[in-house]
């Protein structure tokens, strides 16, 4: 079943997770957030779904305003000829839609394996924000509870430098 916002924040309440939520009209782009971002602390962030020839798959998390070259996080991660999941595989896997993509969406992985990758300047910044589910809102955790969030849904993020 796929989790709504309102049982996120409930499931971060209960493992311990302290978090600050700000709603904001939907937004689709990191352009579209930075336009909401007035008044949040910590790291902006922006979460890359990818697949490669091989059907594995990628949620790359990184800094918003970071460039990314496919090829070159390609080979970091170990993946092979990657390429943008397409909406209907980001709504099977990850229960998202574009523009909405998260590292949260990890409570909805059940039947598929994703390799979780997290940006090692953007855990760096003791706060982190993403979308909770929805692009409607941003929610601010500290950087190590997104690992602790993630342990508890089954994920073992690996943090590298991208």
């Amino acid at each position: 079943m796929l989790q709504t916002q309102k049982e996120l924040l409930t499931l971060l309440s209960d493992i311990g997770i302290e978090y600050t939520n700000h709603e904001h009209p939907a937004v689709f782009t990191v352009e579209e957030a930075a336009l909401h971002q007035d008044g949040i602390k910590g790291a902006h962030s922006k979460n890359l779904f990818f697949k490669d020839k091989k059907k594995n798959l990628f949620l790359v998390v990184t800094l918003a305003d970071k460039p990314i070259k496919i090829k070159e996080v390609a080979k970091k991660i170990g993946g092979n000829n990657m390429s943008f999941a397409k909406p209907d595989l980001l709504m099977e896997v990850l229960g998202m839609i574009p523009g909405a993509v998260t590292p949260f969406a990890a409570v909805n992985i059940k039947d598929h394996e994703v390799k979780i990758v997290l940006d090692e300047e953007l855990m760096a910044h003791d706060l982190l924000n993403f979308h909770p589910l929805e692009n409607t809102a941003t929610t601010t955790i500290a950087s190590d509870d997104l690992v602790k969030f993630l342990e508890h849904c089954g994920q073992s993020p690996e943090i590298i430098r991208l």
